[in-house]
C-alpha cells in the first residue's frame, strides 16, 4: 500500500509527502477535505482532476482541515492511496431521490456489496441528511464485520450549507461511499469523547427526530439555561460546551449529542436524533480529558494494527471550537502515538461515524474523535 499527501494553500500545492513514488497520473483514490469555497470553485475541481487524471476524486466541506500533526482552515488536505492487491469500488447518490436518510443509508451498502468487502468509508453532506437515519440504513444493509467509518461534511462554524462530490464539483444533498475489498486489508477503528457527565440522568420525554421539546416533561431549553448558569446568554453557541450524554436503551452505549441551533419557537435542533424514552445527562468540557481522548484512540487503534500506513481522523466541529488555539494537541498526540511512518489526514466535521465496539455496528457521534487506520498486509 502506498500512501502520499498533499496539501492545497493560497491557491497552491505544497507540503508534499511522497516517500513510495506514487505516479500521480496513475493514482486509483484520491480523499480530499476543504474549504466549502475552494472545493465549489470549478477552476479547482478542474486543477485537481489533471493532477490525477485516472483516480476517484472524493472531495468533502470541512470544519477544518488535519494535515499531518497541524490543523488548517481555508485550504484543501489531499491523501492519494494506491493499493498492490486489494480494490476500490465508489458511489454517490443524491438524498432528494429516497424518501428518507435510512433508505440513502441503504441503497449506499446495495451499491457496494460483494465478495472480500472490508470497509466502507462515507462523506455525507452534513446539513440535508439526517445521520441518524442514515447511519441506521448502513447498519441494516452493511455484512457482518464490514467496517463503516466517515463523517458529515463541515461548513467551518458557519452552519449554512456543506458539500461533497464524487468525480465532480461537490455540492449540496450528495453521499459518496468508497467501498475497499481485499482480504490483505488490515483495518482498525476507535472513537472517544473525554466529556465529564454530570447532574441526575433524565428521559426525553417529547422529541421529534433531532428536535428537542421536553425532558422530564420540562421545557427543554428552560432546563438547558438552569444548568448553563452565566452560560445561557450565549446560547446556542455555548452548548458546545455542555453537550448530552445519550442512551437509548437499557443495553445501549452511550453517544455524544451536540446542540446546532435553536429554532424560532425555541426549540432546540441536535446534531442527531434523541429519540423519546431516551436517558440523557448533561457534559460539560474539560480541557486535558479531551486531549487524553485522542490519546486513548489512537492506543485503541494500535491494539489491531500495530504500523498503520494511514490514520483517517474525523472530529467534531465542536472540539475545534472548545478546544481553541490547543486544537492541533489532539492530533499531535495521535502522531505521537501511531508514529511518524503513519501518514494522518481527516478533517473536522458535523457528525462522526464509526462503531463503538469493534467492527460492529457504525453509530453517529458528536464532539467524538474518531480514528480509522489503514494498511494492506504485503
Amino acid at each position: 500500500m502506498k500512501v502520499a499527501k498533499l496539501l492545497y494553500i493560497n491557491g497552491k500545492w505544497e507540503s508534499e509527502r511522497n516517500d513510495k513514488g506514487i505516479d500521480y497520473q496513475d493514482a486509483v483514490l484520491v480523499l480530499g477535505y476543504g474549504a466549502r469555497n475552494i472545493l465549489e470553485d470549478p477552476a479547482f475541481f478542474s486543477e485537481i482532476k489533471n493532477k490525477f487524471p485516472r483516480a476517484d476524486i472524493a472531495l468533502s466541506s470541512s470544519s477544518g482541515e488535519i494535515f499531518s500533526n497541524e490543523v488548517f482552515d481555508d485550504t484543501v488536505s489531499v491523501t492519494i492511496l494506491e493499493f498492490s492487491s486489494s480494490q476500490i469500488r465508489t458511489t454517490q447518490i443524491d438524498i432528494n431521490d429516497f424518501e428518507n436518510s435510512f433508505e440513502a443509508g441503504n441503497k449506499l451498502i446495495e451499491n457496494l456489496s460483494g465478495d472480500h468487502l472490508k470497509w466502507v468509508f462515507v462523506l455525507s453532506d452534513g446539513s440535508k441528511v439526517n445521520g441518524s437515519q442514515l447511519v441506521e440504513g448502513l447498519n441494516n444493509a452493511r455484512p457482518d464485520k464490514v467496517l463503516i467509518s466517515g463523517g458529515l461534511a463541515g461548513d467551518s462554524d458557519k452552519f449554512e450549507k456543506t458539500v461533497v462530490g464524487l468525480n465532480q464539483i461537490p455540492s449540496s444533498d450528495k453521499i459518496v461511499a468508497i467501498g475497499f475489498y481485499g482480504d490483505k486489508l488490515e483495518l482498525s477503528h476507535s472513537s472517544y469523547g473525554g466529556w465529564e457527565s454530570f447532574g441526575l440522568e433524565r428521559t426525553v420525554t417529547k422529541s421529534q427526530y433531532n428536535v428537542l421539546y421536553e425532558i422530564d416533561n420540562k421545557n427543554a431549553l428552560d432546563l438547558y439555561k438552569k444548568y448553563l448558569g452565566k452560560y445561557a446568554e450565549e446560547l446556542p453557541s455555548s452548548a458546545l460546551f455542555f453537550p448530552l450524554s445519550l442512551k437509548t436503551s437499557e443495553t445501549s452505549d452511550h453517544v455524544v449529542r451536540t446542540i446546532l441551533s435553536i429554532n424560532d419557537e425555541g426549540n432546540m435542533i441536535f446534531a442527531g436524533d434523541l429519540p423519546e424514552g431516551s436517558k440523557v445527562r448533561f457534559m460539560k468540557a474539560n480541557m486535558d480529558r479531551l486531549i487524553d481522548a485522542a490519546n486513548d484512540a489512537a492506543e485503541k487503534c494500535l491494539e489491531i494494527s500495530s504500523r498503520p500506513s494511514l490514520g483517517i481522523i474525523v472530529s467534531c466541529v465542536g472540539r475545534k471550537l472548545v478546544l481553541g488555539e490547543r486544537v492541533a494537541e489532539e492530533i499531535e498526540i495521535v502522531r505521537d502515538v501511531l508514529g511518524s511512518e503513519t501518514i494522518l489526514t481527516g478533517f473536522y466535521s458535523y457528525g462522526e461515524i464509526s462503531p463503538l465496539k469493534s467492527f460492529e455496528d457504525c453509530v453517529l457521534h458528536n464532539q467524538t474523535i474518531t480514528i480509522t487506520t489503514v494498511n494492506e498486509i504485503e
